[in-house]
C-alpha cells in the first residue's frame, strides 16, 4: 500500500481526472475553453471550479474539484450519520454537469468523492461515493444501452452484484418524488462505500470516474449534428426545469455543500444556464416530446 495518506491519494486522482475530462470536453466542443476559478473556503480548504460557456457543443459545462474540511459536521450529515458528531472532517471530490446546446444531446452528471472524519483515540470514519446518470430529452435506445453497458463493465471487476445494486440505487436516488418520475434514464450511484477495505473501494471509485468519458462521448458524437428547431429547444428548456427541481429539493450534496459553508457559485454550477417553467404543460399525444414519459421509470437496459 502507498505510504501516502488516503486523502492525498484521492486528491491526486481527482485533480488528474478533472484535467483529463476538461481536455476531452474542450476537444469535443472544438470552440470554447474552460475558465478556471480557484477559490478558498474560510473554514478550511478550497477548490478549482472550471466552467465552459457558449461553445459549439456545450451551452454550459461545469467541472469542479473541491477539498474542504471543518471542525463540525452540518446538521444534514449528522442526521444521516450520527456517529459523525464531534469529529473533524474532510471531503473531496470531482463533480460535473454538462448542458449541451442541441436538445438531442443528453444532459449528464458525474461525481466521485471521498469523505473522512476523525477524532482523537478513535478509528477514522471514511467512505467513498459517486456515480453518473444521463438525462436525455429525446432518448435513443442504443444510446441508453451503451451508457448502461459501460457502467456495468466498469463495475464488473468488483462482482456481478455491484452494477445491479448501484443501478437500482441510482434509479431510487435520482427520483423526483413530487413528480413521480426519474430525473432521466439513470446510470449508477453509490454512497457510504467502505466494505472490502480501502484499496477495493478506491479502485472501484476510480473505475467509475474513468468510465465517464467512454460512456458519454460516443453518445455526443452520434447526436451532436441532429437537426432541431424551436419546438425541440423549448422542450429542452422546459425539461431542464426538472433538473432544477431535483437539485434544489432532493439532492443531498447540494444541501451538504450549502449547510457546510461551501462556495455557493460552485455548488450551484450544476444548474442550467437557461430554463423555463410552464404551468400545466402537456405534450401533444403521440409526439416525440410525449415519448420521453415512457423513459422516466426504471427499466433494465442491459
Amino acid at each position: 500500500m502507498s505510504a501516502e495518506t488516503p486523502i492525498a491519494r484521492m486528491e491526486a486522482f481527482l485533480r488528474d481526472l478533472q484535467d483529463r475530462i476538461c481536455a476531452a470536453l474542450e476537444a469535443a466542443d472544438g470552440q470554447a475553453r474552460f475558465v478556471e476559478d480557484p477559490w478558498q473556503r474560510a473554514e478550511g480548504g478550497g477548490g478549482r471550479s472550471r466552467v465552459m460557456k457558449n461553445g459549439a457543443l456545450f451551452e454550459q459545462a461545469g467541472v469542479g474539484f473541491s477539498l474542504v474540511h471543518g471542525e463540525r459536521m452540518p446538521p444534514s450529515a449528522t442526521a444521516h450519520r450520527p456517529e459523525l458528531a464531534g469529529r473533524r472532517w474532510t471531503a473531496l471530490g470531482v463533480s460535473l454537469v454538462l448542458h449541451p446546446n442541441n436538445p438531442h444531446v443528453p444532459t449528464t452528471h458525474m461525481n466521485v468523492r471521498y469523505f473522512e472524519a476523525v477524532k482523537p483515540d478513535a478509528e477514522p470514519v471514511w467512505w467513498f461515493g459517486g456515480g453518473f446518470d444521463l438525462t436525455p430529452f429525446y432518448p435513443v435506445d442504443d444510446d441508453v444501452r451503451h451508457w448502461h453497458r459501460t457502467a456495468r463493465d466498469a463495475c464488473a471487476p468488483f462482482g456481478d452484484a455491484v452494477y445491479p445494486r448501484y443501478k437500482q440505487w441510482c434509479d431510487e436516488y435520482f427520483f423526483l418524488k413530487h413528480r413521480n418520475e426519474t430525473r432521466g434514464v439513470g446510470g449508477i450511484f453509490f454512497d457510504d462505500l467502505n466494505d472490502g477495505g480501502f484499496e477495493r473501494c478506491f479502485d472501484l471509485t476510480r473505475a467509475v470516474g474513468n468510465a465517464f468519458l467512454p460512456a458519454y462521448l460516443p453518445i455526443v458524437e452520434r447526436r451532436r449534428d441532429t437537426p432541431y428547431g424551436d419546438t425541440e429547444r423549448e422542450f429542452q428548456l422546459y425539461r431542464r426545469g426538472r433538473y432544477v427541481e431535483f437539485n434544489l429539493v432532493w439532492d443531498r450534496g447540494t444541501l451538504f455543500g450549502l449547510q457546510s459553508g461551501g462556495r455557493t457559485e460552485s455548488i450551484l454550477m450544476s444548474l442550467p444556464p437557461r430554463v423555463r417553467f410552464e404551468y400545466m404543460y402537456q405534450p401533444q399525444p403521440g409526439s416525440a416530446e410525449a415519448r420521453l414519459g415512457e423513459y422516466l421509470t426504471p427499466r433494465d437496459w442491459v
